[in-house]
């Protein structure tokens, strides 16, 4: 394999020089580029004796994948500390892609090029300087003759492997304005319903704090006052086993709330980190598909988001077998990306995409009949957006019936828990008035 020999600038602006392995000169910059280096000199400097002894090498010992190494580790470290400001710290919302693919597409359209279009871009961030640094890498990336997929891929975290493919496709087709309209169109698709989500479950986040505020408060305030006066009044005389069960946990709102808050916080991390553990991230995907009510819009946004995205990756040209395999990558349930890489095996093996579809229970049988027919009528592209837009409307309306049911649910929970309070601290006064009369 050939050695190069590059200098280049990382982004903190220093200069680092070394030697590594690649194939050839595009795939020798391609990797530099990943490392967030700026090439400004690559020269291969192995001849035949060279290209000799690394086959014997090779021969001799396991292959090893060579890296760059910079002689400065101090611009090494600077260059990751600066990585990780600029994907960490403050970077650009999906907001923020959202609106800058918008006009970048408007520019590229009014055929404006490519790095004016990005210095127009670089100049509205002044509020967001590190989102306007990236920019400006990219824009360099840019201007040393490389493509703008190059420059995104250098930031995998603002820009995913869906949009980089993407930018890669139009640029090869020449359909970048399209490409880069078609993405903001599903990047504001994806917007919008994050948001309706999130406004749909803001009324019911309501009612559980205030529901938990008024629990706390009979608990640690009105609870006390009454035992008193039952100690008071019955004189050690046995309480009910309801009104004892609410002074036991007022007992320990009272002298352990660090306790009690503590194991609510607790929970909540415990399942949290055991939704980031395997097994546990199975189990809420699981749940997320069986639950009734839930498995409605978690099952149709998933559905909305496989054939949203693979119809798109194949309206802008992206060969099928790697669409389907960013589509997959897209995903976050794990019973989906399962099935979806089934259905990239048996179309790499020469199989229909419905055929396999139609064996995965998460697929409804509507959707599997109109793939087929986009596959025969050679439309799948358009057909998948259609289904992406029916199952949208789907997922709307069944956010909507979820939270409409929430309601009525939180309500009568909340009344059960207070009721019972009630009914548990009346027992015993119903037998004070007993002994009086």
């Amino acid at each position: 394999m050939p050695i190069y020999q590059y200098t280049a600038t990382d982004q903190t602006g220093v200069q680092s020089q070394g030697t590594f392995e690649a194939p050839d000169e595009q795939q020798a910059q391609q990797q530099l580029a990943q490392y967030g280096l700026q090439v400004s000199q690559l020269v291969s400097i192995d001849g035949p004796s060279a290209t000799e002894s690394s086959a014997s090498t090779d021969a001799e010992s396991p292959k090893k994948e060579v890296t760059p190494k910079n002689k400065s580790t101090k611009s090494s470290k600077k260059k990751k500390k600066g990585l990780m400001a600029l994907e960490i710290g403050g970077g650009p919302t999906k907001e923020d892609i959202s609106v800058f693919t918008r006009q970048m597409s408007t520019l590229v359209q009014a055929g404006l090029p490519l790095l004016r279009s990005l210095e127009v871009m670089i100049k509205q961030q002044e509020k967001k300087p590190k989102f306007k640094k990236m920019l400006q890498e990219i824009s360099e990336k840019v201007s040393s003759g490389g493509n703008l997929s190059d420059g995104l891929a250098i930031y995998p975290k603002t820009f995913d492997n869906l949009f980089v493919n993407m930018v890669k496709a139009g640029e090869a087709g020449g359909v970048l304005d399209l490409v880069l309209d078609r993405l903001a169109q599903f990047q504001e698709k994806s917007i919008r319903t994050i948001k309706k989500v999130k406004s749909a479950m803001i009324y019911p986040s309501v009612i559980m704090f205030v529901a938990v505020g008024i629990v706390t408060l009979l608990m640690m305030v009105v609870v006390p006052q009454f035992q008193t006066i039952f100690e008071q009044m019955l004189r050690g005389a046995p309480l009910p086993g309801p009104t004892q069960i609410v002074i036991g946990i007022s007992d320990l709102f009272s002298s352990s709330p660090i306790l009690v808050l503590g194991g609510m916080f607790g929970t909540v991390v415990g399942l949290f980190l055991f939704k980031k553990t395997k097994p546990g991230a199975k189990t809420f995907d699981w749940l997320a598909l069986n639950v009734p009510a839930v498995k409605d819009v978690a099952g149709k946004s998933n559905v909305s988001r496989i054939t949203r995205t693979f119809g798109t990756l194949l309206s802008s040209g992206v060969p099928i077998l790697q669409a389907l395999q960013i589509t997959r990558d897209t995903l976050s349930n794990s019973f989906f990306v399962n099935a979806m890489g089934k259905v990239h095996d048996s179309v790499r093996d020469g199989e229909a995409m419905a055929v396999q579809m139609e064996r995965e229970s998460v697929f409804p049988s509507m959707v599997t009949s109109m793939v087929e027919i986009g596959e025969e009528t050679g439309e799948l592209p358009d057909m998948l957006t259609r289904i992406a837009d029916n199952y949208d409307e789907d997922v709307d309306n069944a956010v909507a019936g979820v939270t409409s049911l929430i309601e009525p649910v939180m309500i009568v929970f909340l009344a059960v828990v207070v009721g019972f309070i009630v009914i548990a601290l009346f027992l015993p006064i119903v037998s004070i008035i007993e002994n009086l009369g």
